[in-house]
């Protein structure tokens, strides 16, 4: 519904069909590059697309974006103006992937093309693309021993890649080949040029119609409009001031201990501001983040609980955030950000937790972590023994909600925008097979709403030479945790299973270059989402359901929800509660629960290594975190883990319990 504006000089319908007609343009856009790119990675989605006025700032944005691209594309294309200034001319299309100038990553690259009607700059039109390899020391140029950029890949300041209409194909080919994969790289740059060629050639149709000046017009007031809405929004919840804190998992310069992110949101009047005061400073690999990551963080975050309302710049103006120079939240060149969107979706769960208690109605629990898969080396398959790149993501759960169970086997908050690669697409492109692909048992966090359900994955590699396999989460320490009395998901991780071994080993959720060879066999699951409300009220009959879905096992839905079923036909998913039995479990649970976060955290450890307890265990009952793989303690991880789980989930149980 349309907010009026008295200072409007469009009609109302004139307005909505601009409003409209730009976000088409971008979704356009968006379609004209999944049928040209070249790589998998983007046909697969990992890209966005946006339209700004001609001072950079965001209009519109495609309908399947990414979260994180969307909150920075108007800082590249403020780049570009402040890089070239009056330099700038009709037919120019300009590359950019600078993180420390507002960008993400050095793997997205923006090609930006401004457009010109009757002889003056109108738009910006953007295309940004996730290059699957841009560099670096690494297949995929993801290294977690990069303390600085230097190990990432190329870095590109704002750079003309056409020149008035003229290709500048030695600037292309400069850039390819510092990559492992330039023939892919060079398909996707000519493909997200064209894709803002297209998007050009519908502005312009809309300029021709309705004049140039009432399209500029419209983009001012479309952003006008998002400030107004957001604004009133904002002046309609009470003032006041809320906190969270989110972690990453560690930092391997100072050894075990979870890495605070820190975020205060005040609410005054019809402004909001957001203070990263407190969160911890860089650390020593590339799991951290830049300003325009961070904003987008805070972009996305907000975003989640104003579903209806419009983005563009207009929805960034009642924001102000502080960020301390130098800290997690705001690394300055030269270090190391490739892996920022573990610091980025860690803003994004703490907003959720932020907002939720502003907003109780949409209130939800916390969402998986993002994965990113990389393995590269020489396909064997082929007589040249041509390179390949095989980069993947899974899907997995999100929270709990205040009035029902989170959204199962689901793109991260990343960007739901974000598909899930086919199996089938990426055997033929590259020599790995997926022998194991389904919904992980257990993997929903409890709770009165329980989380989404993950999933889990392994895959074999065939013929190859050379490979190398790196692996990017978080969350196997800093696990994904419930809220109002919910418990944690699972750890995330992988392991791999060697050619003519009997057991797998281990490797976390942060590793990158270890060798990998034929038949080797490599498996990682994604959490589910957090839980919401104490599990123990949780229907019985829902519980069953999730049995019978094969969410939750047996076993622990007993330990978990204190439900006891018993099975009547496996076969045919037929189960019942037993009435007497659960009501007893569940009164063993409420008078021991309590007492489990205080129990020895090291014989808590002990009792993992010698198989009495498991994962969920550890995590659920008595907030234990060790290596998941050898079983060694985390002092610190566990204290500051057992801190978070008193306040989410303890403190909500209710007496007795």
């Amino acid at each position: 519904m349309l907010v009026a504006n008295d200072q409007a000089k469009l009609d109302p319908v004139t307005f909505e069909v601009l409003r409209n007609a730009f976000i088409t343009i971008v979704d356009q856009m968006a379609e004209q590059i999944i049928r040209t790119c070249h790589s998998f990675v983007i046909y697969n989605r990992d890209f966005s697309s946006g339209l700004s006025d001609p001072q950079g700032n965001s209009v519109a944005q495609g309908n399947m974006d990414i979260s994180t691209h969307v909150g920075t594309l108007h800082h590249q294309a403020k780049a570009v103006i402040e890089a070239f200034e009056n330099d700038i001319h009709e037919g120019d299309v300009f590359l950019v992937n600078d993180p420390y100038a507002g960008g993400t990553h050095f793997n997205d690259v923006s090609v930006i093309r401004p457009v010109f009607a009757e002889g003056e700059l109108v738009s910006f039109l953007q295309s940004k693309g996730h290059w699957t390899d841009v560099g670096g020391s690494v297949p995929g140029s993801f290294d977690i021993n990069a303390k600085e950029m230097f190990r990432e890949g190329i870095r590109l300041p704002p750079v003309r890649l056409f020149d008035r209409g003229r290709y500048r194909r030695d600037v292309a080919e400069l850039i390819a080949s510092n990559t492992r994969d330039p023939h892919s790289l060079m398909g996707d740059m000519l493909a997200q040029s064209e894709a803002t060629r297209a998007g050009e050639r519908e502005l312009k149709r809309l300029v021709a119609k309705y004049g140039r000046q009432t399209v500029t017009q419209a983009m001012q007031e479309i952003q006008d409009y998002a400030e107004r809405s957001i604004r009133m929004a904002l002046a309609e919840l009470p003032d006041g001031t809320w906190e969270s804190q989110d972690f990453i998992d560690f930092d391997p310069d100072t050894g075990e201990g979870l890495i605070p992110i820190r975020i205060k949101m005040t609410i005054k009047g019809d402004e909001v501001a957001y203070d990263f005061s407190g969160s911890h400073g860089t650390i020593g690999t590339l799991y951290n983040s830049a300003y325009g990551t961070t904003l987008g963080g805070v972009v996305a975050g907000m975003k989640m609980f104003f579903p209806e309302l419009p983005l563009n710049s207009g929805f960034y103006r009642p924001i102000s955030v502080h960020m301390p120079e130098d800290s997690i939240v705001d690394a300055r060149y030269p270090i190391a950000v490739s892996g920022f969107l573990m610091v980025f979706e860690k803003i994004v769960n703490c907003l959720f937790d932020i907002w939720s208690n502003a907003v109780p109605d949409r209130a939800i629990a916390c969402a998986f972590n993002l994965e990113y898969m990389l393995l590269g080396g020489k396909d064997g398959r082929t007589p040249d023994r041509n390179v390949f790149l095989f980069y993947d993501w899974l899907p997995g759960g999100w929270g709990g909600r205040v009035d029902k169970d989170g959204a199962n086997v689901t793109a991260a908050c990343f960007g739901t925008g974000l598909m899930t690669q086919p199996g089938e697409g990426q055997e033929r492109l590259t020599p790995v097979m997926a022998d194991r692909f389904e919904i992980l048992t257990d993997s929903p966090g409890p709770g009165k709403f329980r989380g989404g359900a993950g999933v889990i994955k392994s895959s074999v590699l065939g013929p190859n030479e050379d490979s190398v396999i790196s692996y990017f989460c978080d969350r196997a320490r800093s696990v994904v945790w419930g809220v109002q009395g919910g418990l944690p998901s699972m750890p995330h991780g992988m392991s791999i299973k060697r050619a003519g071994e009997d057991e797998a080993t281990w490797h976390g959720a942060f590793f990158s270059d270890i060798p990998i060879g034929e038949g080797d066999r490599f498996t990682r699951a994604t959490a589910g989402g957090g839980g919401f409300g104490d599990p123990l009220t949780r229907d019985p009959a829902l519980v069953i359901e999730d049995v019978a879905d094969g969410y939750v096992s047996i076993a622990r839905a007993e330990r978990d929800y204190g439900v006891v079923v018993k099975t009547i036909d496996a076969d045919l998913a037929q189960y019942e509660v037993d009435d007497e039995a659960t009501k007893a479990a569940r009164a063993e649970i409420a008078a021991a629960r309590r007492g489990w976060l205080e129990e020895d955290a090291r014989s808590v450890a002990e009792r993992y290594k010698a198989g009495e307890l498991d994962e969920f265990d550890l995590v659920r009952r008595y907030g234990v975190i060790v290596d998941w793989g050898t079983g060694e303690l985390f002092s610190d991880t566990t204290k500051t883990f057992r801190d978070m789980m008193r306040k989410r989930s303890l403190a909500h149980w209710g007496e007795g319990g």
